[in-house]
């Protein structure tokens, strides 16, 4: 008998450690059934939850998940809760997405952008009217957004250098202002004679009346590149995925639902999007020495 007993526990712990081998193997889910999404806090964290929240309904709808949209304080937040899985998805610049990229060692998938964001572009602005173009920006004060920003920093420096002009030795004094709509109000407030932001934000500030185009204007707009991304933890279930995938790419602009949705996003319509769009600014990052 208790042999037979002794048998029996150890057919029930041999068959209790393939059980979690196998667990072990499977594709990580969302836990507990939600669905937990950050963004870069490129505006007002108060701006991001009014614009995601019909679009994390929609969600909810579309994968039968909670989904759970949490506010972070910084960009590098968003890329260390990708890598560390404390979020499933998230809405990141061209420039953070190769940080998660690189802190996540490869597996980080971009899955869908906005077709604006295939030829995205910053714009330069002043309220000075001695200033009508890049090199008039010599001996001035002048406000990016955030250090990790794509549209705020990065790009625009990597053209600023294009330009021949060198931040750090040509401008009297460089600030970050944090945020997009933070680097109009330091310009508009004469805290710097210029800035650059993303032309997305600038043209809702200016439609809202949240600038005044009398006294603060765009003089300088940069060449276009790839930017902003909807990207997942590459852990995840690839089912899941799919269903975030598809439920990006279904969005139609014809369904006033999703056009309400569309348009908070500043978006026509979401289109796949990969990895590889995103070299030229890993290689712009390693220009300006913000990559190692």
């Amino acid at each position: 008998m208790t042999c037979s007993i002794a048998r029996r526990w150890a057919l029930k712990g041999a068959l209790a450690c393939a059980f979690a081998a196998t667990l072990g193997n499977l594709p990580a889910v969302a836990e507990d059934a939600v669905l937990r999404v950050s963004a870069i806090p490129d505006e007002a964290p108060t701006e991001l939850q009014r614009k995601f929240a019909p679009l994390g309904k929609y969600l909810e709808a579309q994968t039968g998940m909670k989904v759970v949209f949490t506010p972070v304080s910084d960009y590098a937040a968003v890329v260390e809760s990708l890598a560390t899985k404390k979020i499933d998805l998230a809405w990141l610049g061209g420039f953070t997405f190769i940080q998660a990229k690189i802190r996540t060692n490869g597996t980080a998938i971009p899955i869908a952008q906005r077709e604006e964001d295939a030829k995205f572009t910053s714009k330069f602005i002043t309220a000075d009217p001695a200033i009508k173009t890049l090199a008039d920006l010599k001996g001035k004060t002048f406000a990016f957004g955030a250090p990790s920003s794509t549209s705020g920093s990065l790009m625009p420096r990597f053209f600023l250098q294009q330009a021949g002009l060198n931040p750090e030795t040509d401008f009297k004094r460089v600030a970050f202002s944090g945020a997009h709509d933070a680097t109009v109000a330091f310009v508009a407030a004469g805290k710097a004679d210029a800035g650059v932001l993303n032309a997305s934000v600038w043209d809702k500030l200016v439609e809202q009346k949240k600038v005044d185009t009398d006294k603060v204007h765009v003089f300088a707009t940069t060449p276009p590149y790839f930017d902003y991304n909807w990207t997942v933890r590459g852990d995840l279930d690839p089912a899941l995925i799919k269903k975030l995938t598809d439920a990006f790419l279904k969005l139609d602009p014809a369904n006033p639902e999703h056009k309400e949705i569309l348009g908070l996003q500043r978006a026509a319509k979401f289109i796949p999007t990969k990895k590889e769009n995103y070299d030229g600014i890993e290689k712009a990052a390693h220009a300006a020495g913000l990559l190692k």
